[in-house]
């Protein structure tokens, strides 16, 4: 057997079904976090993988025993959940949902009473409640209710539409046709009824929304062919992908072509500054072309950490307007302070009405970088090869900024490069940018190259 993976962050606690996370250890966390809450209602969601209705009754059985009221809103994408707790003011979510890992892969997502992930803080004391073995249980007469409700995918798309920034009669004026791949996820009757609300007519594949994942999950460039080839045949505007949870949204162009995922949050970035003014949050591994194109507006912009909960973080610090993850995940606070890959297709439509060309010609107005994101598997001694790698980045990088917050990410003139454990999975990402595909090319080999040695 396979060692077992359990990933705890503070975007969830990860594993493999049956090797890493299994119903003891989620039924526990679920009794750790209802401790950690002492009180109240916490909504629950889930993505359409095969493990999720296993999941939830371990982590609702948990939740129950130590007082916990627990409202399941079914499927749905993660913010959902997010905007299901502050619309029942609940003391917290949680959403089943290994986001874009395999189907083997589940995790609990935690959200706090405000709809946003747990903070640092309070994901440390989770886990030293859990790693205690302390829990509140109750007797039976003061056991959590279970109860179910269906209207919160609605309530999503009411809201989203109602946002200022989506200029909705623009959208419908211009009759865009959308193939949309939800890949049978969370998104596959939420993305698709909003469209339709905004007189989008739309082309649906792997919207069936059972959890079969036809194809890598991710929705980067190299999982879209699929997509690309639909666009092409039915003569699409664009086409629309989001991962399992439908919190992050990449796209193709009316060529059928995908584009980088880190530009569906360049172009929100710059259709929201259009009409809002104030600072934008990125994290450390989201491409220049998004600051670029906030301080183009005017948007001082400041860099967090990877990981939702530390943009948010930031953003509520900085009174940030926009932000984001280069990952194809858009953040509007002023909506609700999470991805939402609702919000970002509306506003990517909103742009290109406003534009009036199609999503080739805005992208070939931006600043144009080429970058690689690469993962390998985790060593052992990663961090002892992360600092030999330091010492010696000198002699292949130049003179450069060093940021050390979240791994280690080298500025200089031409780009960046950067180093780090993920959050997600076992393995590390190197991510190098620059102004030249050969030069791009050629650190990612030296530093790759660096690595396996």
């Amino acid at each position: 057997m396979k060692k077992k993976q359990l990933i705890k962050s503070t975007s969830g606690i990860r594993g493999v079904i049956g090797n890493g996370l299994d119903p003891v250890t989620i039924t526990t966390y679920g009794a750790a976090f209802g401790t950690f809450l002492k009180k109240g209602t916490v909504v629950l969601g889930s993505d359409s993988r095969p493990s999720g209705e296993m999941v939830r009754r371990a982590v609702t059985s948990g939740l129950m025993a130590v007082g916990i009221d627990v409202i399941d809103i079914g499927i749905v994408p993660t913010p959902t959940v997010e905007i299901a707790v502050k619309g029942l003011k609940a003391v917290g979510g949680i959403c089943v949902t290994a986001s874009h890992n395999p189907a083997p892969w589940n995790a609990l997502k935690f959200f706090n009473n405000t709809g946003e992930f747990i903070t640092p803080a309070q994901y440390k004391q989770l886990n030293r409640i859990f790693e205690s073995g302390k829990f509140a249980y109750c007797p039976v007469e003061k056991l959590g209710t279970l109860s179910y409700q269906d209207r919160w995918i609605g309530e999503h798309i009411k809201k989203t539409l109602a946002v200022k920034a989506v200029n909705k009669p623009a959208i419908k004026r211009r009759r865009f046709k959308v193939v949309v791949d939800a890949i049978n996820g969370a998104g596959s009757e939420a993305l698709p009824a909003m469209l339709d609300r905004l007189g989008v007519e739309t082309v649906l594949i792997n919207c069936k929304g059972d959890g079969n994942f036809v194809h890598e999950p991710e929705p980067t460039p190299k999982n879209l062919a699929q997509l690309g080839r639909a666009v092409k045949r039915h003569k699409a505007d664009i086409g629309l992908a989001c991962d399992p949870d439908a919190d992050r949204l990449a796209l193709v162009n009316e060529k059928g072509e995908p584009i980088s995922e880190e530009l569906t949050l360049t172009i929100a970035v710059g259709e929201v500054l259009k009409s809002m003014r104030g600072p934008t949050v990125i994290n450390l591994s989201t491409s220049r072309v998004t600051a670029d194109i906030a301080r183009a507006h005017g948007s001082k912009v400041f860099l967090s950490r990877v990981g939702e909960a530390n943009v948010v973080e930031m953003m509520r610090k900085k009174r940030a307007v926009v932000g984001g993850e280069g990952n194809g995940g858009v953040i509007l606070p002023s909506f609700h302070a999470g991805r939402d890959s609702l919000i970002a297709s509306a506003l990517v439509l909103s742009a290109l009405a406003r534009a009036g060309k199609p999503l080739s010609e805005v992208v070939a107005t931006f600043p144009q970088y080429s970058g690689i994101k690469g993962k390998a598997p985790l060593p052992d001694d990663f961090d002892a090869r992360l600092a030999r790698f330091e010492k010696e980045a000198a002699k292949l990088l130049g003179q450069t900024r060093i940021d050390r917050r979240d791994g280690l990410r080298f500025d200089f003139a031409e780009g960046w490069v950067q180093l780090r454990k993920s959050n997600t999975e076992p393995i590390y990402r190197l991510i190098v940018e620059t102004t030249a595909r050969d030069l791009t090319s050629r650190l990612y080999r030296q530093v790759t190259g660096f690595f396996k040695g």
